[in-house]
């Protein structure tokens, strides 16, 4: 555990894993990165995604086997954050290694509850799920635009792998 999750005066984030019924919180947490996205990038994301609509979608990433949903409380903020990862297992081919992996797919926190080491946790949290699935790599992607996220992640010990480049047409 890293030292600011420590010494922070309303103490660690409690980590647990989403059920089903988490599915309308996970849809309001959603909203603080997606909206970013959306700002940033309205040619690929939906302005604004009915709740009820996101709710459904979770329930539904929920229900798969290789999804694991955490969420985050604090003390004083409840549902200060949730982190979505899915497990990817890869066959041994021609060109590639058989392989299995992690990959962080959601990552939203509060603005309340924003350097409180909330994002740390989830962090934690999906590097142990994936040690218990037998993963032996945990991957994520940032936007270009999302410099605080991209520190983030530095700090937290991911190097950049490969860049994805895009060209209007």
């Amino acid at each position: 555990m890293s030292s600011d999750l420590k010494d922070h005066p309303s103490g660690p984030p409690a980590i647990r894993p989403a059920t089903p019924d988490d599915a309308a919180l996970l849809a309001e947490l959603n909203r603080f990165v997606h909206d970013l996205h959306a700002g940033r990038r309205p040619d690929i994301y939906q302005e604004h995604p009915s709740p009820e609509e996101l709710a459904s979608g979770f329930e539904e990433q929920l229900g798969r086997e290789s999804v694991r949903i955490f969420i985050a409380d604090l003390p004083d903020v409840r549902a200060a954050g949730y982190a979505m990862a899915t497990v990817h297992r890869r066959a041994a081919g021609v060109l590639m290694r058989q392989d299995s992996f992690i990959v962080l797919d959601h990552l939203a926190v509060s603005p309340r509850a924003i350097r409180r080491g909330v994002a740390t946790a989830l962090l934690d949290a999906v590097r142990d799920a994936g040690r218990s699935a037998g993963c032996r790599r945990f991957v994520t992607d940032v936007w270009d635009f999302n410099s605080e996220a991209h520190a983030f992640y530095v700090a937290s010990g991911f190097a950049p792998m490969r860049r994805l480049l895009e060209q209007a047409l």
